[in-house]
């Protein structure tokens, strides 16, 4: 199984994160601020230039207001096999 950044699970979940956050109709600076980062730091993710860790998507869930768990079964479903 392929660990990079731009396996087809990784692709999706970036733009999964990408979609809920405009459905909220959040700007990347407003759901930055709100978890006391810089804007940079979720165009990279949703640019799928960096990973997040488990605590940071739970955190971005909150903020952005969508259920992680449905998100996560988008990404599952995705079949690793054909990366």
């Amino acid at each position: 199984m392929a660990k990079t950044l731009h396996s087809d699970r990784h692709r999706r979940l970036a733009e999964l994160l990408t979609e809920k956050r405009k459905q909220a109709g959040l700007t990347q600076a407003a759901v930055a601020k709100a978890l006391h980062r810089h804007q940079p730091f979720i165009a990279n993710i949703e640019n799928g230039d960096r990973r997040l860790d488990l605590v940071e998507f739970l955190e971005l869930a909150k903020v952005v207001g969508f259920d992680p768990y449905e998100v996560l079964r988008q990404v599952e479903a995705v079949d690793p096999l054909k990366d």
